[in-house]
């Protein structure tokens, strides 16, 4: 693309994107790059003529820019609010606080008015005022003792003495809860992540309440609400930036939550569809049964003896069924005793409606709590005991069995999760929306298709919409800057963390590179058993996932050439170290999916049943992603120089492995072990990754 878009609104003298995009970059400090400009014209066209677009744009394009610049210049000119959403909260910060401040300041000289901003994120995630000053209960009264007089103060007991008060200097539960009380009198936002340091999940939940929980407009503090003001904000606003959780649930049913908009743009979109399948992920166990018949006794005095029978029951066989996934549906015995904490639920939710009478008075924020726990378990048994449940995944997991079960009540879980999400997405997010989706790795195997179909876009005659894609590339020359080691001659890996062929080929590699060294791993235990040999064997500083905060282990790792980190996923994703701290990335397997993932074995089952290939629709789609992802991690800067080194011969050997090195940046390929180690020690005697 060569011409700048027609825009029909823009008044003659407003320049068009490219120019607008050099005041951005200019007052940067930076310089044209030619990937950046034809995002920004890719943008501005699929924008202007309502046509979804997913780009991908290498490390260093600068793609932040390339998309806000065109979103801000629409969003004034046309009136139309633009979404924008990150995958992360560093992300997020970034855009909001620095690169988008930046953009609006650069190009409102050439605008008809300045652009307004909000950011918009989940209730929860901010402060509610009514509950530090005592309108909802505790969460957990065990947590504090109640001193004096303090049961007549519930605000003041929020900040109680903790049963846990320690003596050794160490900070308790109620310490964090006494620093939120007196935060709740300074903040103007509420906003959580203004809070630093800031404090654990448990002790945020004696401060916030989610979306239900919340008594709205019979609220005593409604004016002051920091949720309230902050939508109140977004629907002001011309671009309002949010995070992929909530497009999750505005795609599961709630687009509510998001301003009303006419353009929505997803940064590192590859990780939306796993989102909107998190957010609309449900579970029900015995234990989330009990607490919410314990609030509906505590708040309402509701009688409870028929949803009490009914958790019995469902507890027990729960508790018999089987580890794993039911393709064709709860087993008869299991689904009768869901639908009976339905209607139990059902008959509970009738007891806790509120008096209509009293409708003018203020809600009481436990009674709230309650009806806001009972409508969930009832929303989530009705869902599972449904007769049609082809829709939906289900599962069983128990305590310590299979992903996502490390829970400490030691009771058995029924899952539901969405068997496909494209249509969620498609009808909640996309149905009045233009899509505009980017991020450094969405052509998988050097075509869009698989992406593009898990975002619920498919040929313009199946109701996907029409879209294009486009690579706009990257500034960095990866042939010359990067060499893909494939350790041809290893063997493949098996169920062991780490063959003793593998450990030897580490450790020479790492030797060679005196230390420098991020180590990608499929596991938790395939990293802490390499890190524990490492240590053993060399003499560089080994860090592992798990030692420390992350944060804090990527920095050391930054700050120490020759220091080696080795972790899992989340590594993969989102570390960004240049120089020659990062010479050389380990990966030491193929990273499929587990096999007893039972959603996406359940979404291989449904492309083969439909005459397709589900291994290589999912798991290495799945794959192909991590790949694609963790490989990024080498390259950040023109000037950076060093190897990818994959420790699974499949890579060279099997048939998809073409499809998946197509997906990775373009490194200089080899097999040959020799040639790498030699170039590893170049590196590290230059003392530099350039």
């Amino acid at each position: 693309m060569t011409s700048e878009p027609d825009d029909a609104a823009a008044p003659a003298d407003v320049p068009g994107v490219e120019e607008l995009l050099d005041l951005a970059v200019g007052a940067l400090g930076g310089g044209r790059r030619q990937g950046q400009h034809q995002m920004a014209l890719e943008v501005a066209e699929a924008i202007d003529q309502g046509r979804h677009l997913l780009v991908q744009a290498g490390t260093g394009t600068g793609k932040s820019l390339g998309y806000l610049v065109p979103a801000v210049r629409h969003a004034v000119l046309a009136q139309e609010r633009v979404i924008i959403s990150t995958a992360t909260l560093a992300l997020q910060r970034q855009v909001m606080t620095r690169d988008l401040p930046l953009v609006a300041q650069a190009v409102t000289p050439e605008l008809p008015h300045a652009p307004k901003i909000a950011l918009l994120k989940g209730w929860h995630n901010y402060l509610c005022l009514h509950k530090t000053s005592g309108g909802y209960p505790i969460d957990d009264a065990t947590l504090f003792d109640l001193p004096g007089d303090a049961a007549d103060h519930p605000a003041e007991a929020g900040a109680g003495a903790s049963r846990a008060t320690r003596d050794d200097g160490a900070t308790t539960l109620a310490d964090h809860v006494r620093r939120l009380h007196a935060w709740s009198r300074e903040t103007g936002s509420g906003d959580r992540d203004e809070l630093v340091p800031g404090v654990p999940d448990r002790a945020w939940r004696q401060v916030s309440v989610t979306s239900m929980e919340c008594v709205g407009q019979r609220c005593p503090l409604l004016a002051e609400c920091f949720p309230e003001r902050a939508r109140a904000a977004a629907r002001e606003a011309d671009v309002v930036v949010t995070n992929h959780a909530m497009l999750g649930i505005a795609a599961s049913g709630s687009p509510g939550v998001l301003p009303e908009h006419g353009v929505v743009i997803v940064d590192e979109a590859h990780e939306l569809a796993d989102r909107v399948t998190s957010s609309a992920t449900v579970e029900l166990s015995l234990t989330s049964i009990e607490h919410a018949v314990r609030l509906a006794r505590r708040h309402s005095g509701a009688q409870t003896a028929a949803i009490d029978a009914a958790a019995q029951a469902f507890g027990s066989l729960v508790a018999q069924a089987p580890a794993g996934s039911f393709p064709l549906g709860l087993p008869d015995e299991l689904r009768t005793a869901v639908g009976a904490v339905r209607d139990a639920a059902r008959d509970l939710l009738t007891q806790l409606k509120p008096d209509p009478a009293k409708a003018k008075e203020a809600l009481d924020g436990g009674a709230k709590m309650a009806q806001s726990a009972v409508l969930v378990l009832f929303e989530v048994a009705e869902r599972m005991a449904a007769e049609d449940s082809s829709s939906d995944v289900l599962w069983c997991a128990r305590p310590g069995d299979g992903p996502g079960s490390g829970w400490g009540d030691g009771v058995s879980r029924l899952h539901a999760a969405p068997l496909h999400v494209a249509g969620l997405i498609r009808a909640g997010l996309l149905a009045e929306s233009t899509g505009v989706f980017t991020s450094a790795t969405l052509s998988l195997g050097g075509r869009f298709d698989a992406v593009a179909g898990s975002l619920g876009l498919g040929r313009p005659d199946d109701g996907g919409g029409a879209w294009h894609g486009v690579d706009v590339g990257s500034p960095f020359d990866y042939p010359r800057q990067g060499i893909l080691y494939v350790a041809r001659h290893l063997p493949a890996p098996g169920r062991e963390p780490a063959t003793e062929a593998q450990l030897d080929e580490i450790a020479g590699l790492i030797e060679a590179a005196g230390g420098r060294t991020l180590g990608l791993f499929s596991s938790r235990r395939a990293a802490t058993a390499v890190a524990e040999a490492m240590r053993e064997r060399l003499d560089v500083p080994v860090l592992a996932q798990g030692d420390d905060q992350l944060p804090t282990l990527v920095r050391e790792f930054a700050q120490d050439p020759g220091t080696c980190l080795f972790g899992t996923l989340s590594l993969w994703q989102g570390v960004d170290v240049p120089g020659s701290s990062c010479t050389l990335v380990l990966i030491d397997r193929i990273p499929f999916p587990r096999p007893d993932d039972p959603v996406k074995a359940a979404r291989a089952r449904a492309v083969e049943k439909a005459g397709g290939n589900g291994f290589m629709s999912v798991s290495a789609t799945h794959a192909a992603l991590l790949l694609a992802q963790g490989a990024g991690r080498l390259i950040r800067t023109d000037a950076d120089r060093g190897v990818v080194a994959v420790l699974d011969p499949r890579l060279a050997t099997a048939r998809y492995g073409t499809f998946l090195t197509r997906s990775m940046p373009d490194f200089w390929p080899t097999t040959d072990g020799r040639i790498v180690r030699e170039a590893l020690r170049r590196l590290a005697t230059s003392g530099t990754a350039a």
